[in-house]
């Protein structure tokens, strides 16, 4: 499994020196994440990287690879269960975890579209009215123009989650 740090995340848990890596064979176990801020609370935003299927998580208390890992782990079979997914975590996502490699982005094109979407969660944040877990929910009905998806100019990240799932 390949968890794709932001610099400002590494910075944060200390992992060492990040290492380019290709997308990981299983693209259900290749997540990328990164760390925002609002107000004084700190995020994390967590998205699959081939699909941007993304969760916000609470930042507070991690301050070790293996703190993020399992909160990463928990988080991300949290929001399965939540959308009736349960078996692609136990199939898919949880066999992977076994071996955790951290990395560099994949690509400017998710580092841009992270980005895009730590400003919409900070945005739907920001409010105090919606919780992380539905921020996350709303972050994947966002068209984004790096999911090309069934000849669309633009896919959004739980259709293309989705079709991933469908083709393993």
């Amino acid at each position: 499994m390949i968890f794709r740090l932001s610099q400002k995340l590494n910075n944060k848990v200390k992992v060492g020196t990040l290492a380019a890596l290709p997308l990981d064979d299983n693209p259900l176990a290749d997540w990328s994440a990164a760390l925002f801020v609002v107000g004084r609370t700190q995020y994390i935003l967590l998205g699959n990287t081939k699909s941007l299927y993304s969760t916000v998580l609470p930042g507070k208390g991690i301050t070790s690879g293996s703190a993020l890992v399992e909160r990463a782990l928990n988080g991300i079979r949290g929001f399965l269960q939540q959308g009736g997914q349960d078996a692609v975590y136990d199939r898919l996502i949880a066999p992977a975890s076994a071996t955790v490699r951290y990395a560099k982005a994949l690509n400017r094109s998710v580092t841009g579209s992270m980005n895009d979407m730590a400003r919409h969660a900070t945005y739907l944040l920001a409010d105090g009215d919606a919780l992380p877990s539905e921020v996350g929910s709303r972050l994947n009905e966002i068209p984004m123009s790096a999911l090309k998806h069934d000849g669309s100019s633009h896919g959004f990240p739980r259709d293309v989650f989705k079709a991933l799932v469908d083709e393993l």
